[in-house]
């Protein structure tokens, strides 16, 4: 058992309080981190080129040497965490390793210098990454043709619903409503709603699954699609896919998939062959691509025949002479989602994930997340209430339930986790689960990752019976202690907005306006 936190843990030095860590802090009149050389021609006004637009008041800058500006963000970057400090446990977010060979190759200047308006005779490398990705995608996922436009999750989510409602609507009956699980994702009601359909929720069984009688029951010629997440939020198979995609198909109705948790399927089976008529893809999950912080997601969407009419336009073609080129003759269309063609960095960081695994490797690396994940089940469900026995798949979701007879809930214990190295794993998710403590390791953890996170958690859990407080009020080690969550969330402070320009700049003041 680890002995690195037993007890109170110490606090960390910060070097610098909080405050005087902020940058304008640091500002003096005068200092500057460059020298240009004299001006060897004629100083021209701004005005004078740009006139009524030339902007009067700059504002409050900070002025800085360099050495201040580097040790600034230097230091800032040691108050985050990061994959590629520790594992990111957080379940539904496939926080898994970005190799750095994807990063190299995104960075090839031909590629990172691409310009959209580029004509397409010198952009045939680029069109030629998007078509043979767009081949690989549309293979992995069993459909028929792809849209890479969708720039993130949700935004694939919508870009499918908009191709549902465009294929009802052509057949004389755009319908009126989405059946969506008690178990899904957030954004996909809140996408229904944005395409202008009315939510249905449906309860799920006692394995966490779609009811089946429900579902007969709630399908009649009004709904448009179920939007389903397949393994479900609780990391489940929906073992009879096969049946809910033929009681949709009978009433006319699609199957939407939301792809999310497809870092369990990749390469096992296809999404396509199961019924799903349309789907996105989480580039940013599933293949590697960088996101949160690090980088632009990418939420292609993937589809059968009868709906490829719809796609979004551009879509990449091969011309008679052999040359690829961009089409945009799609009468049916549903239109841009997105500017330009999407998020073309991401292409190249996914596609070079795929070609480095090949088939055999992304079967590999979902088998490896679904052994990491019931290696942690396995290891923790002594400590933790499991809520649903049916059998896990890349993520696995535990409860609080054992322990708020002490008052400790799950987000203590996530606060907690922070105290011993980790990042918290996702709390208070599924909304079907009270308490839900829901955990994704992926395939990028070693045994002795998963071991040290299993330790961590052991640890807390005799916390939670032999001193709640600890728990209770953690993290204890971090630069800044516990939030008011509720403020934070509905009264962000997202800018640092500078004094009135009569009062003089002080460390004092500009604290309190941060």
């Amino acid at each position: 058992m680890s002995e690195k936190f037993v007890g109170t843990p110490r606090k960390v030095s910060t070097h610098v309080n909080q405050n005087e860590d902020l940058i304008f802090e640091k500002s003096s009149p005068g200092k500057k981190a460059y020298r240009l050389a004299e001006l060897d021609v004629p100083a021209v006004d701004a005005a004078s080129l740009l006139g009524e637009h030339t902007r009067k008041d700059l504002g409050v800058m900070p002025e800085l040497s360099e050495i201040e500006i580097i040790r600034h963000f230097t230091r800032l970057s040691t108050w985050n965490y990061a994959i590629d400090l520790g594992m990111y446990p957080l379940g539904s977010c496939t926080m898994k390793y970005n190799p750095r060979i994807n990063e190299l190759v995104s960075r090839l200047e031909g590629l990172a210098e691409a310009h959209p308006y580029q004509p397409e005779s010198l952009s045939q490398g680029a069109l030629g990454i998007m078509k043979l990705l767009s081949e690989c995608l549309i293979e992995i996922t069993g459909m028929d043709a792809i849209t890479l436009q969708p720039a993130a999750g949700a935004h694939g989510e919508f870009t499918g619903i908009l191709l549902a409602k465009a294929f009802h609507t052509a057949n004389g009956n755009p319908r009126k409503k989405i059946l969506i699980p008690d178990s899904a994702h957030g954004t996909n009601p809140a996408t229904a709603a944005v395409c202008g359909y009315q939510v249905a929720n449906l309860k799920s069984n006692a394995k966490g699954m779609v009811d089946l009688a429900e579902l007969e029951k709630a399908v009649d010629e009004d709904v448009a699609a179920l939007m389903l997440t397949n393994p479900s939020t609780i990391g489940v198979f929906e073992s009879d896919i096969h049946k809910i995609a033929d009681i949709l198909h009978a009433k006319g109705a699609l199957l939407y998939m939301d792809g999310a948790n497809m870092n369990a399927l990749c390469g096992k089976t296809r999404p396509g062959d199961f019924g799903a008529d349309v789907m996105h893809l989480n580039l940013h999950k599933t293949f590697s691509t960088p996101h949160g912080g690090g980088g632009p997601g990418s939420g292609p969407v993937a589809c059968k025949k009868i709906l490829e009419p719809f796609l979004p336009t551009p879509v990449v073609v091969e011309r008679e002479n052999g040359l690829l080129g961009l089409e945009y003759n799609r009468p049916q269309t549903v239109g841009r989602v997105r500017a330009w063609y999407g998020n073309f960095g991401m292409f190249i960081r996914a596609l070079a994930y795929i070609l480095a695994n090949g088939p055999d490797g992304l079967r590999q690396t979902t088998e490896d997340a679904v052994l990491n994940a019931n290696y942690l089940r396995a290891k923790l469900k002594h400590l933790f209430d499991l809520p649903f026995d049916a059998p896990s798949m890349h993520e696995v979701v535990f409860s609080d339930k054992r322990q708020t007879k002490n008052g400790v809930k799950t987000g203590d214990m996530g606060k907690r986790l922070i105290d011993y190295g980790f990042h918290a794993y996702t709390v208070s998710f599924p909304l079907v689960v009270p308490g839900a403590m829901m955990i994704e390791p992926t395939e990028s953890e070693s045994k002795e990752e998963l071991d040290l996170l299993v330790d961590a958690l052991e640890q807390i859990a005799r916390e939670a019976d032999e001193n709640p407080e600890i728990v209770k009020t953690a993290p204890h080690t971090t630069r800044l202690q516990r939030l008011d969550e509720t403020t934070a969330a509905r009264k962000p402070v997202l800018r640092w907005k500078a004094p009135a320009a009569a009062t003089p700049l002080t460390p004092d003041s500009a604290a309190k306006e941060w």
